[in-house]
């Protein structure tokens, strides 16, 4: 089968598509004919060597597509049902992928949408769980219009809790738009988010990464840091008592459960996706690495042989 691989760290030019063994499926796995696979920032992290250190290496975790084989004591899906789950090894993009976590994709859902959702929701609902985030606590969240931090606003609000997101002044209208109260990056933003909650927030959430913990920590109820989780400053963290949140500490799966709901509701805005075909990964990861793009990256693999003939590949 074909996949995405790299033998060296470095830029996007290192990436390349090869021929690999087809994987198959463990006891309660299933594998899949991928449709579609996320692309996130954690995948040029990986690509740079900031974060596993062996080689060569494969990527990414989400994916969607159709089953084509099961392991054993397999029984809540068959062959030919359409799913979207994680891919614990890191080798989604690919055009086979062995699913640990899976469920049904919604009638209503593309392949490519259903592959947008699951890092950013699992993530953003996982964060939420651990600082405690339920009805009536006021949330701030840093870097609130990106995937995850979109996905946190709604997931917090359908918790009952109040929602202050910082983001770009040219992003106050999405905010306000998810139901978040906006605030701009800035100098004056302690001051903005003290006239919104004069007493501080219960909770915030860092998925901006931009270096200014000290801040948010100074901005919650009697400034303590233990009430700031952050999912992007790894080294922040260390150096001002934040937890930061990893997939290691335990995950919020039964988000994926709830895809469907969530979609259907009319209470989740569905992101807006990019796709990018398979063989143009490495321009994906300019376009996310610039920083400058809207919406999320996802790979589709209409131009791979096992899109439909999963056994020509195996």
């Amino acid at each position: 089968m074909k996949a995405i691989h790299f033998h060296a760290f470095g830029g996007p030019e290192v990436l390349k598509v090869v021929s690999l063994a087809a994987p198959h499926p463990g006891p309660g796995q299933v594998r899949i004919v991928v449709r579609a696979a996320g692309v996130n920032t954690s995948d040029w992290k990986k690509r740079q060597g900031l974060m596993d250190q062996g080689l060569p290496q494969t990527l990414e975790y989400e994916a969607a597509g159709i089953v084509d084989e099961l392991g054993d004591g397999v029984t809540d899906v068959a062959p030919g049902e359409r799913v979207v789950g994680f891919c614990t090894d890191g080798a989604a993009q690919a055009e086979l992928a062995v699913l640990t976590y899976y469920r049904p994709i919604p009638p209503t859902l593309s392949f490519e949408v259903a592959a947008s959702l699951p890092a950013a929701i699992e993530t953003a609902a996982h964060a939420l769980d651990q600082l405690g985030v339920t009805r009536d606590a006021c949330l701030l969240i840093n870097g609130a219009t990106g995937n995850i931090g979109a996905a946190a606003v709604q997931l917090a609000l359908t918790r009952g809790a109040r929602v202050i997101g910082i983001a770009s002044a040219a992003r106050r209208g999405d905010l306000r738009s998810l139901g978040a109260e906006p605030i701009a990056y800035g100098e004056g933003m302690p001051d903005s988010v003290r006239a919104l909650a004069p007493e501080g927030v219960d909770f915030v959430l860092d998925v901006a990464g931009n270096g200014i913990l000290p801040e948010l920590i100074a901005l919650t109820k009697e400034t303590r840091p233990e009430r700031v989780i952050t999912v992007a400053d790894f080294d922040g963290a260390m150096r001002h008592g934040v937890r930061f949140s990893r997939g290691d500490d335990g995950r919020a799966l039964y988000v994926l459960a709830r895809i469907g709901e969530l979609a259907t509701s009319g209470k989740f805005r569905l992101p807006a996706v990019r796709t990018v075909p398979f063989a143009e990964v490495a321009q994906a990861h300019r376009v996310g690495e610039a920083g400058t793009a809207t919406g999320k990256r996802v790979l589709t693999m209409s131009t791979c042989p096992a899109r439909d003939q999963a056994g020509e590949s195996k």
